[in-house]
């Protein structure tokens, strides 16, 4: 049987204690014991960002992180990013673009937005680039997702 250890953390808002699998990683976690399912396993490698969430409001592949990694922290996921069932300003500008075409990259898209808008309110284009670099998109939908950008940046 796998070494757990408790862990406290918050979640979307709501405070958690939880015992996690030491080795455990926070994507494992998210997913399996949080059943929180938008948060996507992508390379699982660090290299595509499918899986990127909000830790302490700086955006990580959770692929990365051990879950016991996240105790005392605060967590974002993109369940955690609309509020009161109303679309968040980033979620809304990148349905107005059809910056997404399968959606995959879709949630890990979103979160590095949310914590290059929380640093940044009018980026520029390089801004940008450098803050999606490490979140890949199959599909190709770079222009779209550049224009939701800078049109949640607007808003």
């Amino acid at each position: 049987m796998p070494e757990c250890v408790k862990i406290s953390f918050t979640v979307n808002g709501e405070n958690e204690t939880r015992e996690a699998e030491v080795g455990q990683t926070l994507l494992s976690f998210i997913r399996d014991e949080l059943h929180l399912t938008g948060t996507k396993s992508g390379c699982e490698i660090g290299e595509c960002g499918a899986c990127t969430v909000l830790l302490n409001g700086k955006p990580v592949n959770s692929c990365l992180v051990l879950a016991v990694e996240l105790d005392g922290k605060d967590l974002i996921t993109i369940e955690g990013i609309s509020k009161d069932g109303k679309l968040d300003k980033i979620q809304q500008s990148f349905i107005d673009h059809a910056a997404f075409q399968c959606g995959y990259c879709t949630p890990g898209m979103i979160i590095s937005t949310k914590a290059l808008l929380e640093r940044k309110a009018n980026p520029t284009d390089e801004d940008i680039n450098e803050a999606l670099s490490g979140n890949l998109c199959r599909c190709g939908a770079y222009q779209e997702i550049r224009a939701a950008v800078k049109d949640a940046a607007k808003k």
